[in-house]
């Protein structure tokens, strides 16, 4: 049997998710921000007061790197903690104003990425292949 690596699925979508991140750190770079702390920054403008566990989840990470991520964005003046009043051991996660406002700046450069990767390709196609990937996500539950 011969496997052949640059025909490996995993191969083509990992070459793919690296070129896609690394094109998104660029854009980024200016603002301070990477990949992995957008991705949280993301979850929290969609609703605020999420557990580090529930953004662990959202954002697939385990929860030590959710952790080293919300250190850092703590330490950018991007989010802040504050006691769970449901339970005083933990924590939620929220943004302060400068959080907030990145929304407006980030969105934009990361739909710029997207647009320049899906050049070419037709809406139906993309959908396609949303579908497609989430489909192979779910089987390998």
């Amino acid at each position: 049997m011969q496997f052949s690596i640059e025909d490996s699925l995993g191969f083509i979508m990992n070459r793919t998710n690296t070129k896609l991140k690394n094109e998104l750190l660029q854009r980024l770079k200016p603002y301070d921000v990477t990949p992995e702390q957008w991705a949280v920054l993301n979850r929290l403008w969609e609703r605020e007061g999420l557990s580090p566990k529930e953004l662990a989840e959202l954002t697939s990470k385990d929860q030590p790197n959710i952790a080293r991520i919300l250190d850092k964005l703590e330490k950018k003046g991007l989010i802040t903690r504050q006691t769970n009043p449901d339970d005083n051991r933990s924590f939620l996660i929220y943004l302060t104003d400068r959080g907030r406002e990145l929304k407006d700046e980030l969105i934009p450069l990361a739909l710029a990425v997207l647009n320049k990767a899906l050049r070419g390709i037709e809406q139906e196609q993309v959908k396609e292949l949303k579908l497609l990937l989430n489909r192979i996500y779910t089987n390998l539950d």
